[in-house]
């Protein structure tokens, strides 16, 4: 068998998670991996597979079919997903939804100017969840979506709020608010804002001297993260936030009320609960990753978004494997 060869670009929760989810697939092996840091100061857990600074990935452009980048949605992704989207087949995860149609756009142009597929947005919001309202929304055209996220961690908004000047760590919890999820499930169709769909609770360690009050500011006041919602900053010592909030779990619920034309009321909902976000986060993506290495044997070329995936394609299993044990 023909193994995918699977590059990581970014070492952090999710390019561990990448590796792992690897180990778990048989027609693929982890290639090579690419960091910021120091190679010799990054271990993996693979033996024999090489550690490489990212200045001369491009030289590996024939030994990868597939990059994935694990860097994150606020600062790395806008600018890697296109620069490497122009130099090898890539999925990603990038996942502030209200950017996606501009980031879109860009690693589109790049992945046709180099020849490449590129899979972006991959994961489970967006990504899973997406897929489920999109057949939601086929099977009930008459209704109407809800997305809840949480209780758990976000990698997304936990990197963002990391990124704030005098931030030494932190980590950021999303909640449901509970009476708007039941309002839904007990059969009213609300019409709920952001603020009163979900809170949102930081954990920070701010740097010795740092003004807590502008660190507070800013996260509050961070737009397509933070300024549409409730939000709790606080502030915590790093053994705490070790010992409190190591853990990374997640998950949600994607619901779609609606009535079919003899007016009988029907309620789709699809769930997660995960015990590790980046781990799951991260099988989503090595599963694209199959797809995205199919598709470029097809000589298809462009960005992609789960919607464009068969799912036939994201399965080691043939068609007829598939036909007879999970149709």
């Amino acid at each position: 068998m023909q193994k995918t060869r699977i590059g990581i670009l970014g070492y952090g929760n999710l390019g561990k998670g990448v590796e792992l989810a690897i180990r778990q697939n048989p027609d693929m092996e982890l290639a090579a991996v690419f960091t910021r840091r120091a190679p010799d100061a990054v271990k993996i857990a693979t033996p024999g597979v090489n550690v490489y600074g990212t200045d001369i990935l491009e030289m590996k452009k024939g030994s990868i079919d597939v990059l994935i980048l694990c860097g994150g949605s606020a600062i790395d992704l806008p600018e890697q997903g296109p620069k490497y989207a122009a130099l090898f087949n890539t999925v990603d995860s990038f996942d502030t939804h209200a950017k996606i149609p501009e980031y879109f756009t860009a690693v589109d142009k790049a992945a046709r100017r180099g020849g490449n597929v590129a899979i972006i947005s991959v994961g489970w919001d967006p990504g899973m969840f997406s897929l489920n309202r999109l057949y939601a929304n086929c099977i009930l055209p008459k209704g109407k979506d809800y997305t809840f996220w949480g209780k758990g961690i976000s990698q997304g908004h936990s990197d963002a709020i990391r990124r704030i000047e005098g931030d030494a760590d932190g980590k950021q919890y999303t909640v449901p608010v509970s009476e708007a999820l039941e309002a839904v499930r007990g059969g009213e169709t609300p019409d709920l804002t952001p603020r009163q769909s979900h809170t949102r609770h930081c954990y920070v360690v701010a740097e010795p001297g740092a003004d807590k009050a502008r660190i507070e500011n800013d996260i509050r006041t961070m737009q397509n993260y933070f300024s549409d919602y409730n939000t709790t900053v606080n502030f915590v010592t790093q053994e705490e936030l070790d010992r409190e909030h190591s853990r990374m779990p997640h998950g949600g619920f994607v619901l779609r009320r609606g009535t079919t034309e003899a007016g009988a009321k029907h309620l789709i909902e699809y769930s997660l609960k995960l015990d590790s976000n980046p781990e799951f986060t991260a099988n989503v993506l090595v599963a694209y990753a199959r797809a995205a290495h199919r598709l470029a044997t097809e000589k298809a070329v462009g960005a992609k978004t789960v919607f464009d995936i068969p799912p036939a394609w994201l399965s080691p299993k043939s068609g007829e494997e598939l036909r007879k044990t999970m149709l």
